[in-house]
């Protein structure tokens, strides 16, 4: 198994230069990579034991592939699959396949690491990868939207290092558990760093703009598992060492209640969405102990919500309104929004119920809180007017497919967890959709409020991560 994980993590970086190199093999080395993925990820799942890779030296390379890291691959692997099959009939270049299977490969080191150094190598990569997946069309806007999320991510992974070279300093090792005993600065720069990748809390503010001016089906790849590579160390982390659990938790329960906020007043779809991803990384967070399973579910439904999104008439929700968009592509909207929002019979529910077990006492109403803001959120998306006219462009077939393997995983992974279907939880979903339904038609639907978009502005967010570094300082310093 051992020579097998090396063989699979080289795979994609050795697909990516091949399609450099032979562009006719594009389609064909990136869709074998993707599937490879996510046989791997199955017979993860069914290892007895986890794998454990101590590379080099006690200095060097350490990997865990456990159930958490198979969550987080398969979720990668489906997301990459379903984008590949939208981009099929797209006229996508081999230049974009490349770039994508290389940022599949260094997600999925960046789900294994348990080193500091490898993991910021693993990050760096994915976020030079997702830049230029962003300034793909290559217009104006795209270049600058894909300079600015680059410029972030290196500034706030410059940080990242002098964390990682304090942890070093401090046990000889890059190791996570060398966190403990660590100066409190370690923890406040490298968990402001994972935080700002990640999209989590007041630092990850870049994230609505550039998930809402990418295209399509880089919008998929990067909200639908891109973010979980800032998130997955994070989880990691606090399930390693319990004195960091808390600090994880309470930025969880902020995110969710931050994301949903902004979320619940947006006008364009797209920044709904991204709103939404915010929210839910919350949540993925706020239980690290099931983070694997909710990972799973929202990036399928989020990567697909994504695809639709761009397939409609507008992004405007006031023209959406006055224009009934095709009943072919409100009911799959539809059946994602409810995953989403918890509703039984997919996994969305499960996910839900299953955190919101495994969250702490003091967590317990602001996450229901945010269940409720969740389903008032995606309520401005399932009470969009709809009708039997045929869209203007008919919608090609790899966009059905890309659908129906993402909605088709929603199906499927609700039988993961079937003993959650008690009538006590059925009935507390059901109850938890409709009170939301019920504020948006009553309330949030009248309603017009303009948020200041000031904190997404460039320098603003390069302030908000050191008031965010201050903040962990404190945390961290108050633990010791």
């Amino acid at each position: 198994m051992n020579t097998l994980t090396i063989l699979w993590m080289a795979l994609p970086f050795f697909a990516g230069f091949t399609i450099f190199i032979i562009p006719q093999l594009d389609r064909y080395l990136v869709s074998f990579t993707a599937v490879a993925s996510a046989v791997f990820a199955v017979k993860v799942f069914l290892m007895n034991s986890p794998i454990a890779l101590q590379l080099i030296d006690s200095a060097g390379v350490t990997l865990l592939i456990d159930q958490l890291s198979g969550y987080f691959i398969l979720t990668n692997a489906l997301v990459t699959t379903a984008v590949i099959l939208y981009c099929v009939q797209t006229g996508k270049s081999s230049f974009f396949y490349a770039q994508m299977i290389i940022l599949h490969g260094s997600l999925n080191a960046a789900f294994i690491c348990t080193d500091f150094m490898s993991l910021y190598v693993a990050l760096e990569v994915s976020g030079i990868g997702a830049s230029l997946l962003v300034s793909y069309p290559r217009t104006d806007r795209s270049i600058w939207v894909a300079l600015r999320y680059l410029f972030v991510s290196n500034i706030a992974m410059l940080f990242y290092l002098i964390g990682a070279v304090l942890v070093y300093k401090a046990h000889h090792s890059f190791s996570f558990e060398g966190l403990r005993g660590a100066p409190p600065e370690a923890l406040a720069l490298i968990f402001m760093a994972l935080l700002t990748k990640a999209g989590i809390f007041v630092s990850g503010l870049w994230l609505p703009l550039t998930h809402s001016e990418s295209e399509t089906p880089v919008s998929a790849l990067l909200s639908g598992i891109v973010v979980k590579a800032g998130a997955f160390p994070l989880v990691r982390c606090a399930l390693i060492l319990e004195e960091v659990s808390p600090i994880v938790q309470l930025f969880g329960v902020g995110t969710a209640i931050l994301g949903v906020s902004y979320a619940l007043f947006e006008k364009d779809t797209k920044r709904l969405l991204a709103f939404s991803t915010v929210s839910q990384l919350g949540w993925i967070i706020c239980a690290p102990a099931v983070a694997g399973f909710y990972t799973l579910t929202h990036g399928l439904v989020k990567s697909s919500l994504f695809l639709i999104a761009g397939n409609l008439p507008s992004r405007d929700f006031k023209t959406l309104q006055t224009n009934p968009m095709p009943t072919s592509l409100w009911i799959p909207l539809v059946v994602a929004s409810l995953s989403i929002c918890g509703f039984p019979l997919l996994a969305g529910f499960e996910a839900k119920m299953l955190t919101l077990k495994n969250v702490l006492s003091w967590q317990s109403i602001p996450m229901n809180l945010a269940a409720v803001g969740t389903v008032i959120c995606f309520s401005k998306l399932m009470f969009l007017p709809h009708g039997n006219a045929e869209p203007k462009q008919p919608k090609h077939i790899g966009f059905w497919l890309a659908i129906g393997l993402l909605l088709g995983g929603l199906i499927v992974a609700n039988a993961v967890h079937y003993e959650l279907y008690t009538v006590a939880n059925i009935l507390k979903a059901i109850g938890i959709v409709v009170v939301g339904a019920v504020i948006y038609l009553a309330l949030i639907q009248r309603w017009t409020l303009n948020l200041p978009r000031k904190f997404e502005e460039f320098e603003h967010l390069t302030g908000v991560m050191t008031l965010i570094a201050v903040l962990l300082f404190w945390l961290a310093w108050s633990g010791h």
